[in-house]
């Protein structure tokens, strides 16, 4: 690489799809808990949530490792994040696998048939069991 091509390199903004790609694998990093890992692996495979800059200010928090999810700082925050009907329901289903908010489950009945399965695959991992397979209904 010559001196002009890092410059270039250096110069040019990341590729949104990689930042998220490593924004996800860094959320996942610092989830300890099994609420936690549901939680977020929920939110990195929903993904239009985690996007949108307000969430990502009210649920990310620098540490000293990096950023981290701080679920308690979208409670009460949710309805001010400018989130459509369906990403309020799953985020109001995935706040409540992590233990805030009460919503009920059925609110799964507002979800469409890509945020569905994504609940149910949390709900698993939030169960810790991994021998049920989600998918369609004979």
């Amino acid at each position: 690489m010559t001196i002009t091509e890092a410059k270039t390199a250096v110069r040019d903004p990341p590729d949104p799809e990689e930042a998220f790609q490593r924004l996800g694998a860094q959320l996942r990093r610092t989830a300890k808990t099994p609420r936690d890992k549901a939680a977020v692996q929920a939110l990195v495979e929903e993904r239009t949530i985690l996007e949108l800059p307000a969430v990502r200010r009210a649920l990310i928090v620098d540490a000293r490792r990096g950023a981290k999810v701080s679920f308690e700082g979208l409670s009460g925050r949710q309805y001010g994040l400018g989130l459509d009907e369906q990403q309020l329901s799953f985020l109001g289903l995935v706040l409540s696998m992590f233990g805030i908010g009460i919503t009920t489950l059925a609110a799964v009945r507002d979800l469409d048939d890509r945020r569905l399965p994504i609940i149910l695959r949390a709900i698993l991992l939030l169960a810790e069991n991994e021998t049920i397979a989600v998918g369609t209904r004979l």
